[in-house]
């Protein structure tokens, strides 16, 4: 039986797992947990309701629903998505093959601004490990992150460089990373390079000298995982046809995570078109 895996449990990946289920497709949601809609107060603005419903009441009548038909969903966070025979999401639980993945976690962070970071992507800045990790064999290099998602990306780095650097940028660890990597704290002033990235500048003046910087910031949103399989991205939105699906055969993304009008009703019709387009395109094959 085909299966499609969403990543995410916000109205994008609820409404996406509504539509992939009841087309008789087996529908697995990966979510770390609550996300924006939960921080809402009151909604006044969605069809349905004659009274205000807060975020919470409508993220949780909306997942049961979904249960009811008969969506499975894990509690576990996201940290990779890999495409070998099949399209495969990495998480903290293991490893979830696939013949469809939607992409629904929101919009991704801002990456933050420091200097050289946008200018040397490609160059020397990489956003996935298990991708370019050949490239710079034998290298020094950094990992720009403190938590899951990071320790994901070491761990893909380690058995290939010659050393990895872990740069907080300042924040909390709250993963526990092998004692090999040199864990810095101070926060990150520059990427530094002409043509290629030659080293980190911290707080402080120190200069630490890689040949790569891998970002891996917080949790790995939508924009993150996209592009680990190279589908394309314009800044933190995902680029996808009018079917929602991504530049990656398979690969959809809906709701925030597409930029436009950030609201409810937008996330549940991209994740309706995105569970229809998956489910129809996997009857087809």
């Amino acid at each position: 039986m085909s299966n499609i895996v969403i990543v995410g449990s916000g109205p994008a990946g609820v409404s996406a797992a509504l539509y992939a289920v009841r087309a008789g497709v087996q529908t697995t949601v990966l979510t770390k947990g609550s996300g924006a809609l939960a921080r809402a107060e009151k909604i006044e603005n969605y069809y349905g309701f004659a009274q205000p419903v807060s975020g919470p009441e409508l993220e949780r009548r909306s997942i049961e629903n979904a249960r009811r038909l008969g969506v499975q969903f894990v509690q576990t966070e996201a940290v990779g998505l890999t495409w070998t025979d099949r399209l495969t999401v990495e998480t903290l639980a293991g490893a979830y093959p696939a013949d469809a993945v939607i992409l629904a976690t929101g919009a991704s962070r801002a990456v933050p601004r420091i200097p050289g970071l946008t200018g040397l992507e490609g160059h020397g800045v990489s956003w996935c490990a298990a991708c370019d990790a050949f490239f710079y064999r034998g290298k020094d290099v950094a990992v720009l992150g403190s938590g899951e998602y990071a320790l994901h990306e070491v761990q893909a780095l380690l058995p290939v460089v010659k050393s990895v650097t872990l740069l907080t940028d300042g924040a909390a660890l709250t993963a526990d990373f092998p004692p090999e990597v040199t864990v810095c704290t101070q926060k990150v002033e520059a990427i530094l390079g002409e043509q290629t990235v030659t080293g980190v500048q911290l707080a402080g003046g120190a200069v630490r000298e890689v040949s790569g910087v891998f970002v891996a910031l917080g949790v790995a949103g939508s924009t993150a995982l996209a592009r680990k399989l190279g589908a394309a991205v314009e800044g933190s939105r995902i680029v996808v046809d009018d079917k929602m699906q991504t530049t990656v055969p398979g690969l959809y993304a809906a709701g925030d995570c597409t930029g436009g009008l950030l609201q409810v009703a937008k996330a549940v019709y991209e994740g309706a078109l995105a569970g229809t387009e998956a489910a129809k395109a996997l009857r087809k094959g």
